[in-house]
C-alpha cells in the first residue's frame, strides 16, 4: 500500500491530490489567472491529506509536475515537494506535465496535442496517440498555418490547453478539436506516478530541477 501526495502548479491551475495504489482519494484546485499557488498550496496540502483520513507521515512519496510550465509556478510546486521529501525522508517523483493534460481526453480516434501557452505565438507542446503513448517530445513550436496539418489529414486531432486557444483563428480543418479550457491537473498524475514508485524511478531531490524547457525572461510591470 502506498500513499502519493500529487502537485500540479505548471500553469494558472493550483492543483493538489492523494491517491492510494494509483487511485484518487481526494483532491483540491484552483485555477486562478492571478497564480496565487504560494498562498493556497500548502492549505490545499492540508486540506487533502485531511480527507483522505492520513497524516503527512503516511505519505510514502512526492509526485510533481514537473514542466514545462510557468516559471514561477513550477519553482513554487518543486520547492514545496522538495521540502517535504527532506522533512518525511520519502522519495520524489517527477511526472510529465503535458502527458497529464493530455489524459484528460478519452477517445478511440486520433492524436492528442496538449498545449501550454507561451509567449506570442508559441507553445511548448508534444503529440501523444488516444492511449496516450508519446508520438513526438515535448518542445517549444511557434504555430503556424500548416502547423499539425499532416495530423488532421489523418482524423481528428484534439489541441488540448491554454495554448489551444491561439489556434482557433488560423487551423481551420474540420478535424480540429480546440479545448482551451483544459489545465493540468494533478488528479491525473497518480497512475503514472505510482508506476514509477512501483519501479523505484526517484529524482534527486538534492538537484532535481524542472523542466523549463526555455530560459526565463523577466518581464517589466506595466506602469
Amino acid at each position: 500500500m502506498a500513499y502519493i501526495l500529487h502537485l500540479e502548479t505548471a500553469s494558472t491551475n493550483c492543483s493538489v491530490s492523494v491517491a492510494q495504489d494509483g487511485i484518487l482519494l481526494s483532491s483540491r484546485e484552483h485555477n486562478s489567472p492571478s497564480f496565487s499557488h504560494s498562498e493556497q498550496l500548502h492549505i490545499f496540502i492540508e486540506e487533502v491529506i485531511a480527507k483522505s483520513g492520513i497524516s503527512l507521515q503516511d505519505l510514502d512519496a512526492i509526485a510533481v509536475s514537473k514542466g514545462p510550465g510557468s516559471y514561477t509556478g513550477l519553482r513554487i510546486g518543486v520547492s514545496s515537494a522538495k521540502g517535504l521529501c527532506y522533512a518525511l525522508d520519502i522519495p520524489l517523483i517527477s511526472t510529465r506535465t503535458l502527458r497529464s493534460l493530455a489524459l484528460q481526453i478519452k477517445e478511440e480516434k486520433g492524436v492528442i496535442i496538449p498545449m501550454l501557452d507561451a509567449r506570442r505565438m508559441e507553445v511548448y507542446t508534444a503529440v501523444f496517440s488516444v492511449d496516450h503513448k508519446e508520438l513526438e517530445p515535448t518542445k517549444a513550436l511557434i504555430l503556424q498555418t500548416d502547423s499539425f496539418q499532416d495530423y488532421a489529414q489523418k482524423g481528428p486531432v484534439y489541441l488540448v490547453g491554454s495554448g489551444a486557444g491561439k489556434c482557433r483563428d488560423f487551423l481551420q480543418h474540420p478535424n480540429f478539436r480546440i479545448l482551451d479550457h483544459l489545465v493540468p491537473t494533478s488528479t491525473t498524475m497518480c497512475k503514472e506516478a505510482y508506476e514509477k514508485f512501483q519501479a523505484k524511478q526517484f529524482e534527486d531531490v538534492a538537484y532535481f530541477e524542472p523542466y523549463y524547457l526555455k530560459d526565463f525572461i523577466l518581464k517589466p510591470k506595466s506602469k
